[in-house]
């Protein structure tokens, strides 16, 4: 007995519709199959709007491909795609997310005058000397003294840290968030961290320990750097 297989299901959720699609068959097919099980209206007049989220699986589309999906349902009474999903990205995304997500290891000595950038997180072997300055898009992490510039998040990332075994920097920025030196003479302190505390507006110093709670995803670092 030959049975059709369902192309599309439709799931209702709290903020819409999901629509998902199988990722084997053609592309025309779905656009065939789609037209038929949205032929039923979802509200009426005096409702609104419909979202919905169209989920691809492992399926790829091109610009041209996902424009005829939203119009298509956006043609249906009341719907409006909200987003396209799919576990499919092309390569230049690829390199560009693991390039901004690895972790550079440098080992050197960061003079006066001289500064170090790097896309991704930052573990730096070696010291910062004033007048130095690091700047990573991530996460600094410094074994050694950190007596110059670090700016972390240089992108935006508000959720980024610096942390350094010695801690006695000449400025820290992290974001758009800056942390000028005391105007006073003051030692160092030794395993802290610095991040942005979203309830005092500010950057903060803290104990290496406060991350597990602060930033709790950062508990795959170590293994980041054993798996590169």
């Amino acid at each position: 007995m030959i049975t059709n297989k369902q192309l599309v299901t439709i799931k209702g959720t709290r903020d819409g519709l999901t629509l998902y699609i199988d990722d084997t068959c053609s592309f025309t097919a779905i656009l065939d199959e789609l037209e038929q099980v949205l032929s039923t209206e979802y509200t009426s007049d005096d409702e609104p709007m419909i979202t919905v989220t169209i989920q691809l699986g492992n399926r790829y589309l091109h610009t041209e491909q996902e424009q005829m999906l939203r119009d298509l349902i956006r043609n249906k009474k009341k719907l409006v795609v909200e987003s396209v999903e799919s576990n499919v990205i092309l390569k230049r995304e690829a390199l560009q997310w693991k390039e901004e997500s690895e972790i550079k290891t440098v080992t050197k000595m960061v003079r006066s005058g001289q500064v170090l950038e790097i896309t991704g997180d930052l573990l730096l072997i070696g010291d910062v000397n004033p007048g130095g300055k690091i700047v990573a898009t991530g996460n600094i992490f410094v074994l050694g003294s950190l007596r110059g510039i670090a700016h972390a998040g240089s992108e935006g990332n508000r959720n980024a840290i610096i942390a350094s075994s010695y801690m006695q920097p000449m400025q820290l920025r992290i974001a758009d968030f800056i942390s000028r030196s005391p105007d006073y003479e003051a030692d160092g302190v030794y395993m802290e961290c610095g991040f942005i505390d979203e309830t005092k507006e500010k950057i903060v110093i803290d104990r290496l320990q406060v991350l597990t709670q602060k930033r709790p995803d950062l508990n795959g670092f170590e293994r980041r750097i054993l798996n590169g």
